[in-house]
């Protein structure tokens, strides 16, 4: 019993370099026991390789995985700086073409405008700008950006598009008022050129919203007057200068009084969209000498424009 007490003390008081010696000399017996005795190390290595093979391939798939996520997140951030770079050639384009598209409308309206000049080259006239207007959709009263200092004066007549715009109401140094055929209040001395005769157009902001304006006090005896006739300003007018083209008649009626008829002008210009104007710096009493002239020289027939006083005080009173 004492003998197997100091075995186990022995034991137990063995220092660890002891231990290591042991160990090391039991390890190498092993591996000389193993090569000696021809055992073979493929079980260890399958069951090295059951374990160990998972775990690697488990580590290089998350290593893909982590490495598709970068790669991923760089052509993210590539394709964002591309697309920036495109939205900028994209807006840079937009505003060349906007700008092309406006630069081509305002070249449509200054060649308007300049075969508007070649119709009426017996008139001097000056071009203008609209810098403002009244309230609403139509140009039916404006101010230009032109005055006494380029020769306007009231009553100075004004063209645009295809036809006649309005008349001269107000003017100073470098602005003048317009007021257009389509404003309630403007009342035109005018004529069918189909028929030579006279009637009065008349402005109707309302009749506008349809794209027509009202004519009335039209003799037609024979009923010739037909839709798509030319209405053009009157010779006997005391402001509109002869021969302007008003419109196109639309529609045409027998009046009540089964003496005369009525209806509806389109106009030749678009009282929506004005933006340049010509006003003619001479004035209707200029020409008074000129119109009696050939007033006089003129057959005296059934289809000859007959003044009418009334007309007249009508428009003059406006």
């Amino acid at each position: 019993m004492k003998n197997l007490k100091k075995k186990v003390r022995i034991r137990i008081h063995l220092k660890s370099k002891h231990l290591l010696v042991i160990m090391t000399i039991f390890c190498a017996s092993c591996i000389v026991a193993t090569f000696a005795s021809g055992v073979t190390t493929v079980p260890l290595q399958e069951a090295a390789g059951i374990i160990i093979v998972p775990f690697e391939n488990s580590i290089n798939h998350i290593s893909s995985v982590f490495s598709g996520i970068s790669d991923r997140m760089k052509d993210k951030e590539e394709i964002l700086a591309e697309n920036k770079k495109l939205q900028s050639q994209v807006d840079s384009l937009t505003e060349q073409n906007n700008k092309l598209i406006q630069d081509q409308t305002e070249l449509v309206r200054l060649e308007q405008l300049y075969d508007l000049d070649q119709q009426y080259t017996e008139y001097p006239k000056v071009a203008a700008r609209i810098i403002s207007k009244d309230p609403g959709n139509w140009y039916d009263t404006f101010m230009i950006n032109k005055g006494t200092s380029d020769g306007i004066r009231i009553d100075n007549n004004v063209i645009a598009g295809k036809g006649l715009v309005g008349i001269v109401t107000e003017v100073g140094a470098h602005w003048a008022t317009v007021r257009s055929i389509i404003d309630d209040s403007s009342n035109v001395s005018a004529t069918v050129t189909s028929i030579s005769q006279n009637c009065m157009v008349t402005g109707d902001l309302q009749m506008m919203d349809d794209g027509k304006i009202r004519f009335i006090q039209l003799t037609d005896k024979e009923d010739q007057v037909q839709e798509g006739d030319k209405i053009v300003t009157s010779s006997v007018s005391n402001k509109f200068l002869k021969g302007i083209l008003i419109g196109y008649i639309s529609e045409v009626s027998t009046d009540a009084n089964k003496l005369t008829k009525s209806g509806t002008i389109i106009p030749a210009v678009d009282f929506n969209d004005i933006q340049e104007v010509l006003v003619i710096k001479e004035l209707k009493q200029q020409k008074t000498e000129d119109v009696t002239s050939e007033e006089s020289q003129t057959p005296d027939d059934s289809t000859t424009p007959t003044p009418d006083p009334t007309q007249d005080a009508q428009e003059d009173e406006q």
